[in-house]
């Protein structure tokens, strides 16, 4: 038993080598299809593909771009381990603080650039082509974060009554937000339009009043910033009451000029490095790119800033910019922006939101009422969000995330990039994956940044391509194995000078097609060059290759391959060999020109422990049984063979009862087993002993069944227990016969007479029948003779009335 488990373990090993094998080779396909002529050119050829530095590596016939194949193949063709050059990415983290854990009011004040949200903050990934590299990245929202507000207000006519709220907003939008941060601060901008026709009026009076009527209105601007971040809200609250609203002529705003001089604008308006809101309130909609050349401006908005004296002065100059362009001079600037607007235009902001990330839209009451409600709902509502996003990629480089947000949700690809309903102190991860797809043309090393949107936190990636290998850097130039010094030596190999092929870079360019140099690529006495199965090169046969790449032509002529052996069941060599040089080279317990001839006994194995039941020789894993009569897997089965129970029949019955053919010489020939008497059939021996157990009902020579069972022990004795009355048919019962017999004789009798009966009453019916109709049928009347004539006469006298 034991053995047959190790002969079991032993196939199912050689079975999973085959299978593994073939994988490597499916999988080393592209490393062989890269015809990679150097150790870089290998490893950039796929993530599973090595090269053997080994000198004498190739066999005959093989090209240099043999030494590149999957890691399982080089190792099957006899690279030793230390021989193959296969580099692995890698990652290193270099900066790597924890993300802040504090209260809100605690003793501890930190200045911003101190608190920590995102974690790591600092790594450099080592890349191999198509081999990705990962890294979990962890975010905290930090309490008592700092948030800077700016406020930018459309003062367009139309906006008269929302300034009046706006004013008292500085100390209690302070008051409200010191709920959230200790500290805040906030600032003021106003915008109106462009200077220019057809926007505004350029006549002077309407420069100087643009509003009409006894309204006084200031002159007409396109941005202004009234008041820089600051942490005083009286002052914020002194110098928006002091503004002035304006007007213009169209309905559609200048308010993009306004938000990119905000967001480049930086030192002007004092921004941080911290949460920045800007909150953008209007009752109209917006011009945007190409708009300007109503007024003759063409020239695009160039995203820098133009504030002198706090008064941006180019909005003459530069055309307004494009949403795109805004975009990302807001992200560049981590400003969340707010969109505080009326009903009327909720459609056009809200889909503008969808283009903008990290922004907000509330509904502005006609008075602006509601805004710091407004502006405290739309701060969680972004707050409450993380949203990554990375800078430009280099080229074949890709990156996907994979979040770990609250209560066990988690998202890839697009979704994966995010995580919503963060409260202050929660903790999310992300699972990031850079590939390179391939290397930079210069090899440079290049840095992205991954940050969540909205923050100025970021994680610095330092990108290192992994293109070369560790032998290159050894290589010997001008080598002397490279016929005198025609190419490099590197990793076990010739890399030829421009000019020059070969394995040794033993040819000129121009000597390749010399026929002098055929010669050397045939075989004695052939005519084929290089066996008709690759090409004559510097007078070496480079084997040409098959599509299939697990099919290979190898030897000094290309002479032989691994794909012409004999084959069994479809596969070469049965599955059960290596096909080399045409030849199967069979696994263990396996022969056969096709390696389908099993060594193994154990389907010759009889349940008696003999091999093909001692009748036969076990051939390649099936039975040859040497006597004809037997058949079966293991000999077991003769069809004109009498059982245990007919061969034994005679001797039992001789032994038990003294009669039977063989009565006269039982002690002669039925002395070759032991017998027991038993009293019934129920005291014979039952199935479940240990010994083979054969029962048997046979017959006697006086026809009385007689019952026996057949055993033979471990020792080879056979044991006979036979049931000592046999069961014999009793005699013939006269009486009921006889009487069986007569009664069925006058029944039979009975019947017949009935049946007599009743054939003549149909008879007489029908016979009675047929005289009534032949009476019915008669035509004279029988009374009376036809010819006979009267001799009376009468007369009647017709004046006679009978009185």
């Amino acid at each position: 038993m034991a053995e047959t488990t190790l002969k079991l373990f032993t196939y199912a090993g050689v079975l999973c080598c085959l299978i593994w094998n073939g994988f490597a080779q499916q999988g080393g396909s592209d490393c062989i299809k890269a015809n990679a002529k150097s150790c870089g050119e290998c490893i950039q050829a796929g993530p599973n593909c090595g090269w053997c530095k080994k000198t004498d590596f190739l066999q005959e016939g093989e090209p240099t771009s043999a030494r590149c194949d999957d890691l399982a193949a080089l190792k099957s063709k006899g690279c030793p381990l230390e021989d193959i050059e296969n580099p692995r990415g890698s990652k290193q983290v270099l900066e790597n603080r924890e993300v802040t854990n504090r209260k809100k009011g605690a003793a501890e004040k930190l200045k911003p650039e101190a608190i920590t949200q995102i974690q790591p903050q600092k790594l450099v990934l080592q890349l191999r082509v198509g081999e990705p590299q990962t890294f979990s990245l962890k975010f905290k929202r930090a309490e008592d974060y700092p948030i800077d507000l700016y406020y930018l207000m459309d003062l367009s006519y139309s906006m008269k009554d929302d300034l009046e709220n706006v004013k008292s907003l500085g100390t209690a939008l302070m008051f409200e937000m010191e709920k959230i941060t200790s500290d805040f601060r906030i600032g003021f901008g106003s915008f109106v339009e462009k200077t220019v026709m057809p926007y505004i009026s350029t006549t002077p009076a309407k420069l100087r009043n643009p509003c009409t009527g006894d309204q006084n209105c200031t002159s007409p601007f396109s941005y202004k910033n009234v008041l820089s971040l600051t942490s005083e809200g009286n002052k914020f609250n002194e110098l928006v009451s002091k503004q002035h609203i304006s007007g213009n002529l169209d309905s559609p705003e200048g308010g993009f000029d306004a938000i990119m001089q905000v967001a480049v604008c930086g030192e002007q308006i004092g921004w941080r490095n911290v949460t920045r809101l800007l909150v953008f309130s209007t009752d109209a909609g917006f011009h945007f790119a190409g708009d300007g050349k109503l007024g003759g401006i063409v020239l695009p908005n160039d995203g820098k800033c133009h504030l002198e004296n706090n008064v941006y002065t180019m909005s003459h100059y530069y055309d307004y910019p494009s949403i795109a362009h805004l975009v990302q001079k807001l992200s560049e600037n981590n400003i969340q922006t707010i969109f505080a607007v009326t009903e009327e235009f909720q459609a056009v902001y809200k889909e503008l939101k969808n283009l903008i990330p990290k922004s907000a839209v509330g509904t502005l009451s006609s008075n602006s009422s509601n805004v710091i409600q407004l502006i405290i709902d739309a701060y969680n509502s972004l707050s409450s969000e993380v949203i990554l996003e990375n800078t430009k990629l280099p080229k074949g480089v890709t990156i996907s995330y994979k979040s770990f947000c609250k209560n066990g949700v988690n998202d890839t690809q697009e979704d994966g990039r995010k995580c919503s309903n963060i409260s202050i102190g929660d903790e999310v991860r992300f699972e990031i994956n850079v590939t390179a797809n391939e290397c930079p043309k210069k090899e440079q090393n290049e840095t992205i940044k991954i940050k969540p949107l909205g923050f100025t936190e970021e994680v610095e990636i330092n990108l290192q391509f992994i293109c070369e290998c560790q032998c290159q850097s050894e290589g010997e130039p001008n080598s002397p194995a490279c016929h005198e010094g025609n190419g490099t030596f590197e990793c076990g190999a010739c890399r030829c000078n421009e000019g020059r092929i070969g394995r040794l870079c033993e040819c000129s360019t121009d000597e390749v097609n010399s026929e002098d140099m055929d010669a050397y690529c045939r075989r004695e006495n052939s005519t084929e060059i290089c066996s008709n199965n690759g090409e004559c090169i510097c007078g070496q046969c480079v084997c040409k290759k098959r599509e299939n790449t697990n099919e290979v032509y190898s030897g000094k002529y290309c002479e032989c391959d691994n794909f012409n052996c004999d084959r069994s069941n479809g596969l070469i060599c049965g599955g059960n060999g290596i096909c080399k040089c045409r030849v199967c080279e069979c696994f263990p317990n396996f022969t056969g020109s096709a390696c389908d001839c099993s060594l193994d006994t154990t389907p010759c194995m009889a349940s008696n422990g003999q091999i093909c039941n001692g009748r036969g020789t076990c051939e390649c894993g099936t039975c040859n049984c040497t006597d004809p009569k037997f058949q079966g897997p293991t000999c077991e089965m003769c069809q004109t063979c009498l059982g245990v129970c007919a061969e034994h029949k005679d001797c039992v019955q001789c032994r038990a009862f003294e009669k039977g053919e063989k009565k006269d010489t039982c002690s002669q020939e039925c002395m070759h087993f032991n017998m027991t008497l038993v009293e019934s059939r129920d005291k014979l021996p039952q199935p479940g002993q240990p010994d083979p157990l054969s029962h048997c009902k046979e017959k006697d020579v006086d026809d009385c069944w007689f019952y026996f069972t057949y055993s033979v022990n471990s020792n080879g004795e056979a044991n006979v227990h036979v049931v000592e009355t046999p069961e014999c048919p009793s005699g013939p019962d006269i009486i009921p016969i006889v009487a069986g017999v007569v009664a069925g004789i006058v029944l039979i009798g009975l019947a017949l007479l009935l049946i007599w009966k009743l054939l003549m009453i149909i008879h007489d019916r029908r016979e009675f029948a047929k005289f009534e109709k032949e009476k019915m049928n008669a035509k004279w009347d029988t009374g009376e003779n036809p010819i006979y004539k009267s001799a009376v006469t009468t007369v009647v006298n017709p004046k006679y009335e009978g009185k």
